[in-house]
């Protein structure tokens, strides 16, 4: 594999950051080096995405005939990368890195041209409705139950950890359609409008005391049969290439090799009670410098990823493997913050947002606020998307055979 980038890469990065010195607001990025949650609020993330989608470069992990950018997968990865450099708000993953790519998979002409150009110009909001009490990294025993009426579904069921549910106006369900079938064939997916009687979404606080996902319960909620996507049964193959899309083709290495440069900074002139500074507490730094190797092999390893999908191959199994180490890294870097601020590192603000002109005074200093929030709310990496023990089972089963 060629690592280094062609001058027309090298041309586009340029292009890049060009464009992210003149157009990413400094408020937007004050917005996202204060956010401790995995997802951004939408009001930092919104008026990026309509900033990019104004330059047509929203959709890039999309089909160009779809309203794509038409980037090599070596474009999205340097895009991914810069924007990270730069402290650039995250895009809403729900609808835009996952649904997005569904509908042009799998979606009829109709839903294309009525939900894509939605999700660009930010006038729906959604959410994901995978998980169930019970039914989290086992998916195929959900029991949310679609009936089938003619001319529409009746929806009930519950969902569980259902990020950003409280913002959302539309959901993608997976809900079963035919209870007679073996688990994975009797799964269908499904969008339902979230503003309608029958839907309740019920906060669920994290141990940081984030709002960031919710349980939502459905009583008799209603979708026009023009809202299955793809074949009634067909729900797990579409949930299989959405996770496939949520886990590879992404980079997580760039956001984390980002932190870690801060981090290193912060060292630089954190007091280590000693009369020095951090940067010369040999334990810290060692654990710092091997969590930045191991971030170094993660990108690395992403980029074989993106070599293998500009050849027009899938993600595969292999994203089990990225999503796995990302998650370990990403706790770990977290981890890494609250030793760097020792009792500093402790504090836990509960009030949100921690930017704009109401958010809370900290005691000590903005990096040191964000540690505890940071590090509790990243426990939540090795569960989301699926757990690190199933992450090893594909990886064991599929990519080594065993």
């Amino acid at each position: 594999m060629e690592l280094a980038f062609s001058p027309e890469d090298e041309a586009f990065r340029q292009e890049v950051r060009a464009f992210l010195d003149e157009h990413l607001p400094e408020h937007l990025r004050a917005g996202m080096r204060a956010t401790p949650s995995v997802f951004v609020e939408p009001d930092i993330g919104g008026e990026w995405q309509r900033i990019l989608n104004h330059k047509g470069w929203l959709a890039y992990n999309w089909p160009k005939e779809c309203g794509g950018t038409g980037w090599t997968p070596v474009q999205r990865y340097i895009f991914e990368k810069e924007c990270a450099l730069a402290d650039a708000p995250g895009l809403p993953v729900l609808g835009l890195k996952l649904l997005g790519p569904v509908i042009c998979r799998f979606g009829t002409e109709k839903q294309k041209r009525e939900i894509l150009p939605r999700i660009l110009n930010c006038d729906d909001y959604w959410c994901q409705g995978f998980s169930e009490p019970g039914s989290g990294s086992d998916l195929a025993s959900l029991k949310t139950r679609a009936e089938n009426r003619g001319d529409h579904y009746v929806i009930n069921g519950r969902k569980l950890w259902t990020t950003h549910a409280h913002h959302a106006t539309h959901m993608f369900c997976l809900a079963r359609t035919d209870p007679a079938a073996k688990p994975q064939r009797g799964i269908s997916f499904i969008l339902i409008d979230m503003r309608q009687p029958g839907i309740e979404v019920r906060p669920i606080r994290g141990l940081a005391g984030d709002h960031e996902v919710n349980e939502v319960f459905i009583d008799d909620a209603i979708a026009p049969i023009e809202n299955l996507v793809g074949e009634e049964g067909s729900g797990w193959t579409i949930a299989k290439f959405l996770l496939e899309n949520e886990r590879g083709g992404a980079c997580h290495a760039p956001k984390l090799l980002s932190d870690l440069a801060k981090l290193r900074k912060e060292a630089a002139r954190e007091p280590d009670g000693m009369g020095g500074t951090m940067a010369q507490d040999g334990a810290f730094m060692a654990d710092l410098a091997r969590t930045e190797l191991e971030a170094q092999a993660l990108e690395m390893t992403e980029l074989r990823i993106l070599a293998e999908i500009a050849k027009g191959l899938p993600p595969g199994p292999q994203t089990s493997l990225t999503k796995l180490v990302a998650s370990d890294l990403r706790q770990a870097v977290d981890g890494l913050a609250v030793r760097l601020f020792g009792y500093a590192g402790l504090m836990l603000e509960g009030q949100r947002p921690l930017y704009g002109n109401e958010s809370p005074e900290p005691l000590y200093g903005k990096a040191a606020q964000l540690a505890a929030p940071r590090y509790l709310n990243s426990r939540a990496w090795s569960i989301f998307g699926g757990t690190n023990e199933v992450q090893r089972g594909i990886i064991a089963k599929t990519v080594l055979g065993l």
